[in-house]
């Protein structure tokens, strides 16, 4: 399958079976990376799933991109760029709902989820349109609590799903940060399944099965 002309420049991984309108997983990835990294994982996404694996926005250096900038406090913990991090979260949401439409997706199976600053943007995406996906997955990153006060459909995130996922041992972004938007997101009421493990700052075999057993049951599986 071709690729659509969208706002952002994606890999795709066509669904199985015959499905007119499958569920869409869109997978945004962590800084420094591109659409390559997590598109690794579709071998092991469920079949019935149309993936796209996008690419960031702001070119760092040749092969390597970012949704947004970031720095670090006195302390070394990782400062958002608020307002960078709201107009990504508007190009991401613009290319939710284009691809939707786009590969012909069932608006109400789409789901997002992004690895370390790909998290953030999978929670951003979803916490200022719930409208357009049906979960998001946040791996090993930061849901900044800043934009709590802005949310525009706070009603729509009641029993939104949300999956956290966090290694103890992240070095790159502290368990401090999930832990934090654990409880964030539980403010808000969502449908959140939270996990940790004894990991660095990856993706291990145990939050891997996690994200796929959680999207199965998005998709109605058991």
């Amino acid at each position: 399958m071709e690729p659509r002309h969208l706002p952002l420049h994606h890999l795709v991984r066509p669904a199985a079976g015959n499905d007119p309108h499958p569920p869409l997983l869109v997978l945004f990835h962590g800084y420094g990376s591109n659409e390559e990294d997590l598109f690794g994982l579709t071998p092991y996404i469920d079949p019935q799933f149309l993936v796209l694996s996008t690419r960031a926005p702001i070119m760092l250096m040749p092969g390597m991109y970012a949704w947004f900038e970031i720095g670090f406090t006195p302390d070394g913990v990782i400062a958002v760029d608020d307002v960078q991090a709201r107009h990504a979260a508007h190009v991401t949401a613009q290319f939710v709902e284009q691809a939707t439409q786009a590969y012909h997706a069932d608006p109400s199976r789409v789901v997002v989820a992004g690895f370390s600053q790909g998290g953030t943007m999978a929670a951003l995406t979803a916490l200022t349109r719930p409208d357009l996906v049906a979960g998001a997955a946040v791996l090993s990153g930061i849901v900044p609590s800043t934009i709590i006060d802005e949310l525009p459909d706070r009603a729509a995130l009641i029993n939104k799903p949300f999956l956290v996922i966090h290694g103890t041992h992240d070095q790159v972004v502290s368990i401090a940060h999930g832990r934090a938007s654990r409880d964030f997101l539980s403010q808000l009421g969502v449908a959140l399944t939270y996990r940790e493990y004894p990991m660095a700052h990856e993706i291990n075999l145990e939050a891997l099965l996690d994200l796929t057993e959680w999207l199965k049951t998005l998709n109605g599986e058991r």
